[in-house]
């Protein structure tokens, strides 16, 4: 890995365990092993370093979700293997969690990449729960945007569940319980 990529992914795990301000300079050089002249010759500052670790972070969140939205199967199918999918719950989303660092949110360009990714996110799960009431898989009273919404907010809240209890049980139920909100519409027999 060089440089470049060592101050990233440095910056990435100081952001996810210490937020913005715990994220110095100094501590990105010391973890990373590089100076203070490699970081500034590869990054303007803490700002433009942070911005490319919270894009990375930003990005790869998209892939992770994307490889589920993808996958084989019924639309509640592929919205499980996105909601089920191996987390690490008691560390958090390392996007989702910037959303309670202040310098992050008063800064536009570094709340940017959050804010795209969620929007991203609650658009795509509204196209595809929207395509499962259009098959006749969802319940046709669903509202889409709202459940999209409603699922985005379960995942970064459970995360919240899990860190405060300690348990990621509490992430698996909050996951259960959202699923519960989308099962499959079943049209009932005439007899």
């Amino acid at each position: 890995m060089d440089t470049r990529e060592r101050l990233i992914e440095t910056t990435r795990e100081l952001l996810w365990e210490r937020g913005y301000v715990g994220t110095s300079p100094k501590a990105i050089q010391q973890r990373s092993g590089a100076g203070q002249g490699s970081m500034y010759h590869h990054f303007h500052g803490k700002p433009d370093l942070a911005l490319a670790a919270i894009t990375r972070n930003a990005d790869e969140l998209r892939e992770r979700a994307r490889t589920a939205f993808d996958g084989p199967g019924t639309v509640t199918d592929r919205v499980t293997a996105y909601l089920r999918r191996e987390r690490d719950a008691l560390k958090g989303c390392p996007v989702g969690r910037l959303t309670h660092d202040p310098d992050v949110m008063a800064d536009p360009e570094l709340r940017r990449p959050i804010e795209e990714t969620f929007a991203w996110l609650t658009a795509t799960l509204a196209g595809l729960l929207a395509q499962g009431r259009a098959d006749g898989e969802l319940d046709p009273a669903l509202d889409p945007q709202a459940t999209a919404a409603a699922l985005v907010a379960v995942v970064q809240g459970a995360y919240v569940l899990a860190r405060a209890a300690g348990t990621a049980d509490l992430y698996a139920q909050a996951v259960d319980g959202a699923l519960a909100l989308i099962r499959p519409h079943r049209q009932k027999e005439n007899h």
